[in-house]
C-alpha cells in the first residue's frame, strides 16, 4: 500500500496526469490476469 501511496503522491506533486490512464489500464490488465485462474474466469471471458 505504501507503494501506491508514493505513486499517487508523485503524480499529484509533479502534475503528471498523463500517467493516470496508463496506470489504470495496467491495473485492469493485472486484475484480469490475477482472476484468470479463479472461479471468476468464466464471468470475465463472457464479457469479451
Amino acid at each position: 500500500m505504501k507503494f501506491l501511496r508514493e505513486i499517487i503522491s508523485f503524480i499529484i506533486e509533479t502534475k503528471k496526469w498523463w500517467l493516470v490512464p496508463i496506470l489504470t489500464v495496467l491495473l485492469i490488465v493485472g486484475l484480469l490476469v490475477l482472476f484468470a485462474d479463479t472461479a471468476v474466469a468464466p464471468f470475465i471471458y463472457s464479457l469479451f
